[in-house]
């Protein structure tokens, strides 16, 4: 088992390495790495990712096969499947990082904060299960952040939208809580930007 600061440390150098086009030599992605894998995993860290195509979470953390266990969906939002995606790696596999990884300009935060600004009629209910679910944590924002700027606002809203996540899947899980409280699982914050290509570590913890 990798401690949470050690995993959380390899994803730092990794993203340097993805930042400065440097590949790193120890992410095995070939025929010896698969055949090891066919029997079981044992990925160090669990990331809950938005399902942008630009954000693939081994391509950004610099990783190989069996390293990562990923769960994307749009706006990187915290559902029962999503929680009992988490619980299952993290008991199964005893990966002790659990990192929320959301990105710059997210077209699902964009999209919550259009429909409270601009609510509308016609959106399909899929959609609006996954802005549903942005939302509590827009809302109280959009009552106090300036409206003038619209970068600045998505900005901050893709923050809070991250934050609200780490604090569901602290709060929202017997199992993940008795883990964070007994195991030393480490439940963190991330935002990725499309521009630069680095992870900013949301989390004072860390």
């Amino acid at each position: 088992m990798i401690p949470a600061q050690e995993a959380l440390e390899r994803l730092r150098e990794g993203n340097l390495r993805f930042v400065s086009d440097v590949k790193g030599g120890d992410t095995p992605t070939g025929h010896n790495r698969r055949a090891e894998l066919a029997t079981g995993q044992e990925p160090f860290a669990i990331i809950l990712g938005c399902a942008d195509s630009r954000v693939p979470a081994e391509l950004v953390f610099d990783q190989g096969l069996g390293d990562l266990f990923v769960i994307r969906v749009a706006g990187n939002i915290v559902a029962p499947s999503q929680i009992g995606s988490v619980e299952f790696a993290a008991e199964r596999f005893d990966t002790r990082l659990v990192v929320v990884l959301g990105h710059s300009q997210c077209g699902a935060v964009q999209a919550t904060i259009e429909e409270l600004e601009r609510p509308s009629e016609n959106r399909s209910p899929n959609l609006s299960s996954i802005v549903g679910r942005i939302k509590p944590a827009i809302d109280a924002l959009l009552e106090t952040a300036p409206h003038d700027d619209a970068d600045a606002l998505l900005d901050l809203a893709v923050k809070e939208n991250i934050r609200a996540s780490v604090a569901q899947l602290r709060r929202g899980s017997d199992i993940l809580e008795q883990l964070i409280q007994d195991e030393g699982l480490l439940v963190v914050g991330a935002e990725y930007s499309l521009e630069t290509g680095l992870v900013e570590f949301l989390d004072p913890v860390v």
